[in-house]
């Protein structure tokens, strides 16, 4: 999916520019040296265009800028985050995903006085957002579109027009969707569907593995369902009816997708589609943008849009990408400053238009940039990607305490759940009792 879902092994290990920059910026402190360390986006050209805008931001500011990109390959970027949290030095400012704010924000500057007055200024971020960057009341990372993603379904035109019978584009145009078919669109209807393609030897693409794709899409049936494992309070919630019902709803699902689901990887679902075997899959647009540069007649068939419904409402899965400020920088207001800058409408939107819109904002005033209008073949293909609507951004693990929610994402808990009633034959109630006995284990760690 790209390098916002973190694989299961390292989790263990403006105007408004102007006036949100005011405060840190204009004083005494203003200029003297500063260094960024980021992902290098997967995106050719995207993390040239972060680089342009820091660039020139120093340049007004009069700040000295070290500027560098870290590849996520062997987990360089991880590594070098948690050598700097440990040796306390490096960069001042660090790119840092998903789950990594929390493992680091004893190290970090809190940043309220810099996301607070975006917040008011662009709208609210999601439950999933908060939940990851905003730890013990405090923002200790700054949320940034660049390197955030979803993972939405995203199916071919022409398979479900001729097998399913749903005219996918009609059901989610470029503009308002059509009420009467996205009503429709539930994961009970997905099982009905995905009965059709199988039959037709288009399966669909839903791993069933522990690898993270997989949670995501199974963590945002899990919570359509209300089915959430442990709540809030950190009491453990796995023995509900909800609970029951998803695992039934998986039960019926394995039946309409080849035994090959159980052994995914992340790259699986991607190239199922683009070799156009698969009808659809849930997924960042990179595999559609891989399917454009390699197989140009699946990418002009390829149309994203939301997940399913379930009782519960409509999720996405989400992973988000934030910066943050170490506390042993020497030039925290000039920090502060930068990101600010980086987090206006007309930065987030450079970045976005970079990215091919595979970049997501956190801000809800934030989902109406023209690239995702234009992105083709077919026009408008990634324009439903953003989470628009009754759409529910959402991360697995949520809404668990963090420490619990971290833990049963790196075990792939509701993964194996489904696996022990789907693939070994185990009783739901059997897994229920297994789940509930892990999730009491990682509180006791």
């Amino acid at each position: 999916m790209g390098h916002a879902f973190l694989t299961r092994r390292t989790v263990l290990q403006t105007a408004a520019g102007a006036t949100l920059a005011a405060p840190f910026v204009r004083g005494a402190h203003a200029a003297g040296k500063l260094s960024f360390g980021t992902w290098d986006h997967w995106v050719p050209g995207a993390s040239e265009v972060l680089g342009k805008i820091c660039r020139e931001w120093a340049e007004k500011e009069k700040v000295d800028l070290t500027f560098d990109l870290i590849t996520s390959n062997g987990d360089k970027d991880l590594l070098t985050l948690m050598a700097e949290g440990q040796t306390k030095a490096g960069h001042d400012i660090m790119g840092l995903r998903v789950w990594y704010v929390s493992a680091q924000a004893d190290n970090f500057v809190p940043v309220d006085d810099v996301v607070d007055p975006l917040i008011q200024r662009y709208g609210n971020v999601s439950q999933a957002c908060e939940y990851l960057g905003k730890i013990k009341g405090h923002w200790m990372a700054v949320p940034t579109c660049y390197g955030s993603a979803a993972g939405p379904s995203c199916a071919r035109i022409d398979l479900f027009k001729e097998y399913v019978g749903l005219d996918i584009q009609k059901m989610y145009p470029v503009g308002p969707p059509d009420k009467a078919l996205t009503d429709q669109w539930t994961w009970d209807y997905l099982l009905t569907a995905s009965e059709k393609c199988m039959k037709a030897g288009k399966p669909f693409g839903i791993g069933l593995s522990t690898c993270t794709d997989s949670i995501n899409m199974a963590g945002s049936v899990f919570t359509s369902f209300g089915a959430d494992l442990v709540d809030a309070e950190g009491t453990i919630t796995v023995k509900t009816d909800a609970t029951r019902q998803v695992l039934e709803w998986f039960l019926k699902l394995a039946k309409t997708m080849p035994d090959s689901v159980y052994a995914y990887d992340n790259a699986s679902n991607n190239k199922a589609l683009i070799s156009g075997q698969s009808a659809l899959i849930f997924n960042a647009p990179s595999a559609y943008a891989v399917a454009r540069r390699d197989n140009i007649k699946v990418a002009e068939q390829c149309w994203t849009f939301p997940s399913p419904k379930g009782p519960k409402g409509r999720f996405d899965n989400s992973g988000y990408y934030y910066w943050g400020i170490w506390n042993f920088s020497k030039n925290i207001p000039a920090a502060k400053s930068l990101l600010a800058h980086l987090t206006t409408r007309e930065s987030q939107e450079k970045l976005v238009t970079a990215s091919v819109g595979f970049d997501i904002p956190p801000f809800a005033g934030m989902m109406d940039f023209k690239v995702w209008e234009e992105v083709e073949p077919p026009k408008g293909t990634v324009y439903n990607y953003p989470p628009r609507g009754d759409v529910i951004p959402f991360i697995a693990g949520y809404p668990a305490p963090l420490k619990i929610g971290t833990q049963m994402f790196a075990q792939a808990t509701i993964m194996k759940m489904i696996a022990q009633c789907t693939q070994s034959g185990k009783s739901i109630n059997a897994a229920m009792d297994w789940a509930e006995s892990e999730i009491e284990g990682f509180m006791r760690t």
